[in-house]
């Protein structure tokens, strides 16, 4: 079965299908969901950083207007542990105990028939603590270590020995801040009790997990638990994990007896729903004079937080495949610390890692005269260094090729500080990715109704990427359908099993999905007909067919088929329904393949001020078949400005006596502005990947890798000040004096 290319939809630059119902408010977010007799809760959280609750008064609170609860480790049932997930162990229900393990942790929730009522009580609870003295540095020696918990080091060949008889050797420590993912959305979670069955509305990048884990701390069925997430105001990897404010929601609604909102407060969206970890990393290199690396070694060092494991995230992975080179060590460790959990955000551990390999790179590039591009290319790594197997595509050559054009770069002269533009000092840099972005197996029903129209239904999520739009586009083409056609429901977990929308990973499993269903579908439709004699189609098989002009043709002579509507119509049914499944598993997994990126900077540097301005950045992406250019430009727009704030803006400042978080919320945690943000150029390369479904690769995290090193090896060309340590500040480029 194939589908006839004047009817290609596919890599359109088409609307979002759901603009219209965002624009004009229609699109419903977690937080709008209401009930007729819903309540409100609201949370009481830990104001020390370590210790236990010697008592807890909720006298005042439960006498406050509109109380009808207060729950705490003293009177909450008690909960079955969460479960074990593909990102880790659950976090541990909070009101367990009496213990204390980072300021900002739940001790309490108040519910009250307003939010202001909840409030106002939850300022009523008084507790006193048992202080102990919180770890909190990253350095500290009584920090507990975790190496390579997950089995994801690398040692191949010999580093010690490669090292000690190379010509040349780099040798240093990188640092970068803990940063927020501070999605525009807050999150929020509804949860109705119905006898046993349970209904949430939660703001989840997974409503399968969100249903595997309230069933299971529930005790209940999983077909009694319902997880709603239609629309989502963005995650960044934040959504990736059941928080123990949903569970806590449930138990409310529970206790109550009446549906219950919590709506987090932008303060609290720093200390509930994860951030990217602070990490320590030291990169060494051994090359010989003309370039060629002859070892690598990278240890990385991360948070962790006191309450859990969180998720895996090796910073020093991304160096194992990245380049060509027979040593090659990169081990992980993991400090736990009194903070708040840490977790995936956007190109986790990757986006750390890369900064801190790509810089390296960098200086060694100066130290051997050889042009940063240059380097990279002596040391391109043409097959999969850990297996030794083809990529299934790589295109990384022609991003450095089309992004180096693009830029200017021939226009860079070598010199530090060699270009100015009056008082500010010029500087270029760039980077090159190598990114792996995941694959889960995914399932999607596609329905052909009586009217012509079809119907995609999976419990796949949109966190703000498109997942609606390039899955009505899939459909749509495959089906040989135009886009009105074509609807698509999502985000309910009654619908057919898919994974969290992260890893870069859910274009590619459910447009697999869509792919195997609309395949099955034809067959479904093939099967009416097979004996029906006034059907041109009559024993014709999958091989014969194409999908055009809304039906079933014959590949050969396209004027010979009928519509769907013509088939459903003559043989009385109202829709042909075909389930689909994409499971990346399956023969031993997919071989070796990845997304790859080049990322050129501009930066200007006031040399009297050390003002740090980047003035224009090209990014060049090998992301496979491009589903939609508008949507997947965007994605690598939106994931520029992310690294543009982690690189010179973004830090999560502690208290280093308390461990509050000094700077959360928007008015103090510094995030890009539009003036922050300059010209941003996109280009893509690269053929369909061989082995993924349509031939697509990942690209939402990818949009924000590189970005850091690109901007800081940029200020060290236009300054000699290299930036070793993140965010950039101002302090490290006038000290000392600019040239």
């Amino acid at each position: 079965m194939t589908t006839a290319t004047r009817e290609k939809i596919i890599g359109d630059p088409v609307d979002r299908v759901d603009g219209p119902l965002k624009v004009t408010g229609a699109a419903l977010y977690p937080s709008d969901f209401t009930f007729p007799d819903l309540t409100h809760a609201v949370l009481v959280q830990s104001t020390i950083a370590a210790g236990t609750i010697r008592g807890i008064d909720v006298a005042k609170a439960e006498a406050a207007h509109g109380v009808l609860a207060v729950i705490t480790h003293e009177n909450a049932p008690a909960l079955v542990e969460g479960p074990m997930t593909p990102l880790g162990p659950s976090p541990p229900f909070p009101l367990s105990d009496n213990r204390i393990l980072h300021q900002g942790q739940h001790v309490a929730v108040v519910v009250a028939r307003t939010r202001e009522d909840a409030r106002a009580a939850a300022g009523l609870v008084e507790i006193d603590y048992e202080e102990a003295a919180p770890v909190l540095r990253i350095d500290d020696p009584r920090a507990p270590v975790l190496v390579n918990k997950w089995g994801l080091d690398v040692d191949r060949g010999d580093v010690t020995a490669a090292l000690a008889s190379a010509e040349v050797v780099y040798d240093e420590v990188f640092t970068t801040a803990a940063v927020t993912p501070n999605p525009m959305g807050l999150f929020a979670t509804v949860a109705r009790w119905d006898g046993d069955l349970l209904t949430v509305h939660d703001a989840s990048q997974d409503p399968m997990l969100v249903r595997r884990t309230l069933a299971t701390v529930f005790d209940l069925p999983e077909t009694d638990v319902r997880v709603l997430v239609p629309y989502l105001g963005g995650g960044f990897g934040a959504g990736l994990r059941v928080w123990p404010h949903v569970i806590l929601t449930a138990l409310a609604a529970r206790v109550v007896g009446r549906p219950v909102k919590l709506v987090l407060t932008r303060p609290q969206m720093f200390t509930s729903v994860g951030h990217r970890p602070e990490s320590l990393q030291r990169v060494r290199l051994g090359a010989t004079r003309d370039g060629r690396l002859v070892a690598v070694e990278h240890e990385g060092t991360s948070t962790l937080g006191a309450l859990d494991d969180g998720g895996v995230e090796p910073v020093a992975g991304v160096t194992a495949n990245s380049y060509s080179c027979p040593n090659v060590a990169t081990h992980d460790r993991r400090v736990r610390v009194h903070i708040p959990s840490p977790h995936w955000m956007r190109g986790p551990g990757t986006t750390q890692g890369n900064f801190a390999l790509e810089s390296a790179l960098d200086e060694l590039s100066y130290a051997l005269g050889i042009d940063p591009i240059e380097l990279r290319l002596r040391n391109y790594a043409e097959v999969h260094p850990g297996s030794g197997l083809p990529w299934t595509s790589k295109a990384l050559r022609e991003c450095y090729a089309a992004g180096a054009e693009r830029f200017g770069w021939a226009r860079r002269t070598p010199e530090i500080g060699s270009m100015r533009d009056g008082n500010w000092l010029v500087g270029y840099g760039m980077a090159g990715v190598t990114f792996t972005s995941g694959q889960a197996p995914c399932q999607a029903t596609v329905s052909i109704r009586r009217d012509g129209t079809a119907l995609v239904r999976s419990a796949a999520t949109d966190l703000g990427t498109g997942t609606y739009t390039i899955a009505t586009q899939v459909a749509a083409e495959l089906l040989g359908l135009n886009i009105d056609q074509v609807h698509v429901e999502i985000g309910d977990s009654d619908l057919p099993f898919a994974p969290y929308s992260g890893g870069s990973g859910m274009a590619t499993s459910f447009s697999g999905a869509i792919q195997d269903a609309v395949g099955n579908l034809v067959r479904a439709f093939l099967d009416v007909v097979v004996a029906d004699e006034s059907s041109p189609l009559r024993g014709r098989s999958p091989d014969e067919i194409t999908t055009t002009k809304g039906g079933l043709h014959v590949l050969d002579a396209p004027l010979i088929g009928e519509t769907y509507v013509d088939i459903l119509a003559r043989h009385g049914r109202p829709e042909i329904t075909a389930h689909g499944e994409r499971n990346p598993q399956a023969n031993g997994g997919p071989p070796p393949n990845g997304s790859f990126a080049a990322r050129f900077a501009e930066v200007r540097v006031d040399t009297d001020l050390g003002l740090l301005r980047v003035a224009r950045i090209v990014s060049a992406v090998d992301a496979g078949r491009i589903l939609n250019h508008k949507l997947a430009r965007s994605q690598i727009i939106g994931g520029t400005v992310m690294g543009i704030g982690m690189t010179m803006l973004e830090e999560n400042v502690i208290d280093p006596e308390t461990g509050r978080i000094v700077n959360a919320t928007f008015g103090d945690y510094l995030i890009p502005a539009n003036a922050d943000v300059p010209d941003l150029d996109v280009v893509f390369v690269g053929t369909p990947d061989t082995v993924r479904p349509l031939g697509i690769k990942g690209m939402g995290e990818i949009s924000g890798v590189g970005l850091s090193a690109a901007i800081a090896n940029a200020a060290y060309h236009a300054t000699g000040r290299r930036i070793r340590s993140l965010p950039i500040t101002v302090e490290q480029l006038l000290k000392p004096a600019l040239p």
